[in-house]
């Protein structure tokens, strides 16, 4: 069935800044084309880190010297030009510049790096989370419980347990996030600036449905383009649609109509089943989900509820 049209497509060449449009993009399995190529490693924490952490970050935006050539990836990364909210530019190529005005930004010592080889899997290694972390990264007051993430399968918890990030793409996790022109429109009618640029999505589709379109999409197929992709998650957002960035004024309202609305989430995660070439204004067609009997409805039900519990038991075990 067809759903819509393909609005803008975003990427974003260092994570937590400000990314930029392209008319078209080819993607592999692992995501957009130069997607998330470069980000901010903290050296104190000796991870790579994100504007959840050191907000600053968002009041930068990022663009390529030249068009990435094909077949960028983990290892090899195309050079970046970082624009810092003063209005000044640094090349990556300028690595000593680079890492002294990102650690005067962010109050602390990080460095730009470059996206690892995918056998070099202690560079993309995570910190233990706590729980003072996952209620400071999410807006979480402490007499309130954590965010739920039993949305997320446990093999996806279990590596993002481990890793700052998925092996291969310095996205949060997944390999592409949609929005949908109705979800903005449905959410922006309770209040708040909803300007896509606050999501930082991959794709926007544009939809004539009324509602959060996407999320009705779980479980079902996108096909644009020579492309495919299986809609996997909604997207449980953190407190970084409501702050400030490049072009965009904080709005702490914003959080408010999700958390209202949106049960916390908005947009969908997908991952990249069929690569190729999608162009803006591609149709978008969806193969739905797949309906189920009553007893495996029930069964799955079933399965939810312990997986929300065994999700809620690591919660109480994080470290205060």
């Amino acid at each position: 069935m067809r759903v819509g049209t393909v609005a803008e497509l975003w990427r974003y060449p260092v994570k937590s800044m400000g990314g930029e449009t392209v008319s078209s993009s080819t993607l592999d399995r692992r995501a957009l084309h130069a997607d998330r190529m470069w980000a901010v490693r903290d050296l104190e924490l000796e991870a790579v880190t994100t504007a959840r952490r050191l907000p600053a970050l968002l009041g930068c935006t990022a663009r390529y010297v030249d068009e990435p050539h094909v077949g960028v990836g983990p290892g090899d990364v195309a050079d970046v030009v970082v624009t810092f909210p003063d209005g000044s530019q640094v090349v990556s190529t300028d690595r000593e510049e680079m890492d002294a005005r990102l650690s005067d930004l962010a109050g602390k010592r990080v460095a730009l790096v470059p996206l690892p080889p995918l056998d070099d899997k202690a560079a993309y290694r995570g910190v233990l989370v706590s729980k003072r972390d996952v209620r400071q990264q999410f807006g979480v007051a402490a007499d309130e419980p954590l965010p739920d993430f039993s949305m997320f399968p446990l093999r996806k918890l279990a590596e993002l347990a481990i890793y700052a990030t998925p092996v291969g793409i310095f996205a949060d996790a997944y390999a592409l996030h949609i929005v949908t022109t109705s979800s903005l429109r449905a959410m922006a009618s309770h209040g708040g600036d909803f300007d896509v640029r606050r999501f930082r999505p991959n794709i926007v589709i544009d939809t004539e449905v009324d509602g959060l379109a996407e999320q009705e999409w779980i479980g079902g197929t996108l096909h644009a383009g020579e492309i495919s992709a299986s809609v996997e998650i909604p997207t449980i957002r953190c407190t970084i649609p409501l702050r400030e960035q490049a072009g965009v004024p904080a709005d702490p309202e914003v959080m408010r109509t999700v958390s209202r609305h949106g049960e916390r989430c908005f947009g969908v995660y997908a991952d990249i089943t069929a690569a190729g070439t999608l162009r803006v204004g591609d149709v978008v067609d969806l193969d739905p989900p797949r309906t189920h009997g009553a007893a495996t409805a029930s069964l799955s039900r079933l399965a939810g509820r312990v997986k929300r519990n065994a999700v809620k038991a690591g919660n109480r075990m994080l470290p205060s």
